[in-house]
């Protein structure tokens, strides 16, 4: 879909405002900062310190939680000529997003912990302190725009290019939120090579730094063993649609909705087809296979719904993101005691619950909900 050119945003502000920039010590937060430096704002740069031993996240530059991400980030604010701050959210990142993360998998269910970091800490612990201390706006580095109205309400819409678009892990920010938020990246039609590119035209030494695209408080990307660390072993069964035995875990915590690979079944099924996780059951601790048909989803109820402005009445069609990197697709939703009954126009695989569906009303994001239950299609043949 084709975004129409905002009537304004924040970066276009007909008066300077405090921002407060928000530094991962990677190149798309360093840009941002300085474009909102350069469009006359008083900027201010700050790096949230996530962990209390920050070697103990990642290794090497990738753009989160690390000791040398703060360094770059202090010498990008440096060169961008910005006062710069380290702020340490350690423990409520631990609290609101690290054990949020190990619960979640322990209940059989499937987080983002990028969601929960932006609604828990960027928007939220890190929007509070900024404007406790007088600042007007958190800047990112985000692909996002930010909307402002004539009668001065806000939406939130995809990115200018789709490629790059995250307004899929904004969907839990609301109104209030939003009238603080700036993401002067999210409206310019730019590569991430002429990112980079700007990068280095600016003087920043972060231009060839490498994306992260991990979770940042798993040093070695190994999820599984990061939860077995934490919950502990625990053999169970890995069972058919029928309920008999083909194969055994050491923890349904290790497996997602979905899953084909490192299942480690004995024997193959009877058609010779592969078989994907169906269903995680933390009460029996079992795990339940089948083909890939049987993961075809009609419909869903998500709980604790989010609202980008105000909650729609009724019934409505909208398109609907169910991951962060996933295509768009067709749904009729409504809101019905706090529960969003969502219907799929077409059946869609690898639902789970534990993810964000997050709805669109073309570009703009009306909001996000936690999926709790899913109904399937075979249930229904």
């Amino acid at each position: 879909m084709t975004q129409t050119s905002p009537p304004s945003s924040p970066m276009t502000s007909p008066r300077p405002l405090r921002v407060l920039a928000a530094m991962s010590g990677g190149v798309d937060s360093a840009v941002a900062a300085a474009r909102a430096a350069e469009a006359g704002h008083d900027v201010t740069g700050v790096h949230l310190a996530l962990s209390a031993n920050p070697q103990s996240f990642r290794t090497g530059a990738r753009g989160c939680c690390t000791i040398e991400d703060s360094r770059d980030a202090r010498r990008a604010a440096d060169v961008i000529g910005i006062p710069f701050y380290v702020w340490d959210l350690a423990e409520r990142f631990r609290e609101d997003v690290v054990e949020d993360f190990i619960a979640e998998y322990e209940a059989g269910r499937t987080p983002n912990p990028c969601l929960r970091c932006n609604e828990k800490i960027k928007f939220a612990a890190l929007l509070d302190k900024a404007l406790a201390l007088g600042f007007d706006a958190v800047c990112t580095g985000h692909y996002a725009t930010v909307v402002l109205n004539e009668d001065g309400t806000r939406e939130l819409h995809r990115a200018s290019d789709m490629a790059k678009d995250q307004s899929y892990v904004l969907g839990v920010l609301d109104e209030r939120q939003l009238a603080h938020a700036m993401f002067p990246l999210g409206d310019t039609l730019t590569t991430k090579d002429e990112i980079r590119a700007e990068a280095e035209r600016r003087g920043l030494a972060v231009a060839k730094k490498p994306d992260s695209h991990d979770i940042c408080f798993i040093a070695d990307g190994d999820t599984q063993g990061f939860l077995a660390d934490r919950l502990g072993k625990a053999e169970g069964d890995i069972v058919d649609e029928s309920g008999a035995k083909i194969g055994s875990h050491e923890g349904a915590f290790g497996f997602t909705i979905g899953q084909r690979k490192g299942l480690r079944i004995g024997h193959p099924a009877a058609d010779g087809k592969p078989r994907y996780v169906l269903d995680i059951s933390p009460v029996n601790n079992t795990v339940t296979v089948g083909p890939v048909e049987a993961l075809d989803v009609t419909a869903l109820g998500a709980i604790k719904p989010r609202w980008c402005g105000t909650a729609p009445a009724g019934a409505g069609t909208y398109t609907a993101q169910l991951r962060a990197h996933g295509g768009e697709t067709e749904v009729t939703a409504e809101l019905v005691d706090d529960v969003l009954n969502v219907t799929f126009a077409e059946p869609v695989r690898g639902v789970a619950p534990g993810q964000a569906i997050v709805l669109y009303d073309g570009t703009r994001v009306v909001g996000s909900a936690t999926i709790a239950t899913t109904e399937r299609a075979a249930a229904n043949a």
